[in-house]
């Protein structure tokens, strides 16, 4: 810590060292005294610093030295204390705000009650979004992954199907009655002939309107708006070739 002070602290007045004189005990009672048993408080070292100067030059430039020392841990102390203790309000201010919307910038939700079971098709339940005031998107499209039995006893395969985009609009709303109609007789008529039946597992999401016709799953995933809301059905429409 010394070495960072300036030099001229550290010089002595004069040349060459001092005489020293032997001063009497009597001159100087607290001489024999334990040093341990004096304070070490910031105030005991300004005491020391104003000892008489019938100690010699030497001691003089002792008392100099101790008098920096003190300064200097003085200073340090100080500055450790403002660095522990200067900046806990910028901390605070540092950290990000919570989001106010958290996920997919799309929620979707099935109104299931309102579909009539019927084993000659499968029938979308409607579909109702809330979004992300901050994402909002004027198109997007259905995306409908479905499984279920193969004929045959084979066994069941994972299927993906992707709608043709339709307008959406605002934070809240449902996709219209007529695309989700025509969703549902595609996704019959393919379970028809691909000889599907029995029970059938859909999971439909929304994903942005430029998302290719033939994607694969790493691109659906890529540009989906919502996470995967699911419903089940009992589809049972023979074909004759099946």
């Amino acid at each position: 810590m010394l070495s960072s002070l300036p030099e001229d602290l550290f010089r002595f007045s004069g040349t060459g060292f001092p005489k020293l004189t032997r001063i009497p005990d009597s001159a100087h009672p607290d001489r024999g005294q334990d040093i341990c048993s004096r304070s070490h408080s910031w105030e005991a070292e300004v005491w020391y610093s104003g000892a008489s100067s019938q100690w010699g030059e030497e001691d003089s430039v002792k008392k100099g030295v101790i008098q920096v020392i003190g300064l200097a841990i003085g200073l340090a102390s100080g500055f450790a204390f403002l660095a522990g203790c200067g900046n806990q309000g910028n901390k605070s201010s540092a950290v990000p705000a919570e989001p106010k919307w958290k996920g997919a910038p799309y929620r979707l939700t099935l109104d299931t009650k309102a579909v009539k079971p019927t084993p000659a098709a499968v029938t979308i339940p409607p579909v109702s979004f809330t979004a992300n005031p901050e994402a909002l998107e004027t198109r997007a499209l259905l995306v409908m992954r479905f499984s279920g039995p193969a004929a045959g006893g084979a066994d069941p395969v994972d299927h993906l199907m992707i709608g043709r985009a339709v307008d959406i609009h605002g934070e809240q709303g449902t996709l219209p009655a007529d695309y989700l109609d025509q969703a549902s007789k595609s996704l019959s008529d393919y379970l028809v002939a691909h000889c599907i039946q029995g029970d059938v597992k859909v999971s439909i999401s929304l994903a942005r309107s430029s998302l290719n016709p033939l994607a694969q799953d790493a691109e659906v995933d890529a540009k989906r708006l919502s996470d995967w809301v699911s419903f089940g059905a009992t589809f049972k429409k023979p074909h004759m070739k099946c």
